[in-house]
């Protein structure tokens, strides 16, 4: 059967409909275009012809161009700054004000005795009440396990902790853990073990990143392949080294220790060292909260590892203004309470470091100050803004983590210009080694070197060390500094409180007629600093808008 013929739809239209849909097409772009045209959209930027090839001078007049751009940026972030710092001064002058006419005192009370939970918040937060946590954990300890990170161990040993640990009395016993050991070549770890063995033990560690969440002692689950290739995890940062051995020590220890009352031994620090990590791998479980950002730990906690010994986990020790510039960008948390900026940070550790290991570290170009190198590794990460500007905070952030994280790998060659401390005497030094064996320490220390793969000294960054940090122990000395020990909310508590204890002495009212009208601390603005480097501006380069004319004609 002959199928039918079947007609297509015409595509023919009238001339008054096609004529109306041209009109109509022609009015949106019209629209388009004036939209456009208000936004600045439809304007291409002009080509910048850049210098011609002819043109005498030309290295210099783009260097003057690139210095002089460089200078401007420099005044726009000056400027930025100052007035940043103008608004926060004014905005505090108008809480003040405010709170002088509300009776905040009544206030508080009355708020304290509504949410005590709030309080309790806010008095954690203090550096006042982290120093004594701090206290409380040695005082309560029989043996202190200092943390110190291997990629720099002198930087990390405060000599007012360990002085305020041997004076303590009941014959308490301290003890070195070396962690971190995989981001350090391996010859430099075996230096720095028989450098810190000449004062007290050392122990060799290397924590687990990824904690199983199962007890060690747990039925396995079935039906779970499990790799069996030991490079896999240690590539993976799941092995820990040094756990059993440090295991075995604490046991010793508790087995020397007269009476069934189990051995406490407190943990502690600076931040960022380790210390919740290392309680978590002796525990096998999650028990202390770990991460990158510095000053976790707020208080002290206990947690129960074996029948006889209990590990007691402490904040951070709060260093000291007073040390370096460096060590303060790594130990202290003043970026966190907003006292520096981090591209500050970034700009002091920088300084400390070799330039050709940081470009093949971060693997971008060179760069003359930080201010570039932050821009180039905010391209290089994909660190960009609305507009498709670097995002240098960003990038300054990230570069931060590394430095304190476990991630870079850098280290610091021990030095003899740093002698034994008047405290480390050869009567503390022998007790201290009374109750150990010395060959079977370094056997066990001997085994977990050979377990980790330690990184090349080609690739890690060799770091100048400060020496050791000073620290702040005593409560006395948090509330009589007043140059940046604290944030401004912490030297708001410490003079509460002390107002509440002292009643306000004569003394403290006579250091506090000089401080500033607003009572707080004065702000010092932060900017970024660009290398000066001299230019020679004559009197026809004055102009602010460009360093080269490019419609001079050249013979």
């Amino acid at each position: 059967m002959k199928r039918p013929k079947l007609k297509k739809a015409s595509k023919r239209l009238s001339c008054a409909k096609r004529y109306k849909i041209q009109k109509k097409v022609r009015e949106h772009n019209r629209k388009l275009k004036k939209e456009a045209k208000k936004k600045g959209v439809g304007k291409r930027p002009k080509k910048d012809p850049g210098v011609p090839s002819s043109a005498p001078f030309k290295e210099e007049v783009l260097r003057e161009a690139e210095q002089r751009r460089l200078q401007i940026e420099e005044e726009k972030e000056r400027q930025k700054q100052a007035a940043k710092a103008e608004r926060t001064k004014k905005r505090k002058k108008e809480k003040e004000s405010e709170s002088k006419e509300k009776e905040p005192k009544a206030k508080k009370a009355r708020q304290d005795k509504k949410y005590p939970e709030r309080k309790n918040a806010e008095l954690r937060k203090s550096k006042k009440f982290q120093c004594a946590e701090l206290n409380k954990v040695i005082d309560a300890s029989d043996v202190i396990i200092e943390v110190l990170d291997a990629r720099d161990p002198l930087g990390c040993r405060c000599p007012q902790l360990e002085e305020l640990v041997l004076q303590k009395e009941g014959n308490k016993k301290l003890l070195f853990v070396l962690n971190k050991i995989d981001l350090v070549p391996r010859a430099n770890v075996e230096e720095w073990i028989q450098r810190l063995e000449q004062e007290f033990p050392v122990v060799a560690f290397k924590a687990s990143t990824q904690v199983q969440r199962e007890k060690a002692q747990g039925k396995k689950r079935k039906g779970r392949i499990k790799a069996s290739n030991q490079v896999f995890g240690k590539s993976k940062g799941a092995a820990c080294f040094g756990s059993t051995l440090l295991t075995e020590l604490l046991t010793h220890y508790a087995a020397d220790r007269d009476g069934h009352t189990r051995l406490r031994v407190g943990v502690v620090g600076f931040p960022n060292v380790g210390k919740s990590s290392l309680i978590n791998n002796l525990k096998g479980s999650p028990a202390c909260i770990v991460g990158t950002k510095r000053g976790i730990t707020k208080s002290m906690q206990e947690v129960q590892i074996s029948q006889y010994v209990n590990l007691v986990d402490s904040p951070g020790i709060l260093a000291c203004p007073s040390n370096p510039a460096a060590t303060m960008a790594l130990r202290s948390l003043q970026v966190e309470d907003g006292q520096e900026s981090v591209q500050e940070a970034v700009s002091t550790l920088l300084k400390q470091c070799n330039k050709t290991q940081i470009i093949l570290q971060y693997n971008i170009a060179n760069y003359r100050n930080a201010a570039e190198f932050l821009n180039l590794l905010a391209k290089k990460r994909s660190f960009l803004q609305k507009g498709g500007t670097p995002n240098t905070a960003q990038a300054a952030s990230v570069f931060l983590d590394d430095w304190t994280g476990a991630k870079l790998s850098y280290y610091c060659k021990p030095t003899d210009k740093h002698g034994l401390p008047a405290y480390v005497t050869d009567s503390v030094i022998a007790e201290m080694w009374s109750t150990l064996d010395y060959k079977q320490l370094q056997i066990g220390n001997e085994s977990t070197l050979s377990s980790v793969k330690f990184p090349t000294p080609a690739s890690s960054i060799n770091f100048t060390s400060s020496g050791p940090t000073k620290g702040q122990l005593v409560v006395s000395d948090l509330a009589e500094e007043r140059n940046g020990g604290g944030s401004v909310k912490d030297e708001v508590v410490v003079e509460e409180e002390a107002e509440e204890e002292n009643k306000e002495e004569p003394e403290q009212t006579a250091t506090n007629a000089e401080e500033p009208e607003n009572g707080l601390p004065e702000e010092k603005t932060t900017h970024i600093q660009f290398k000066s480097v001299p230019i020679e501006i004559g009197s026809s380069t004055v102009e602010t808008d460009d360093a080269y004319d490019f419609n001079t004609y050249f013979i």
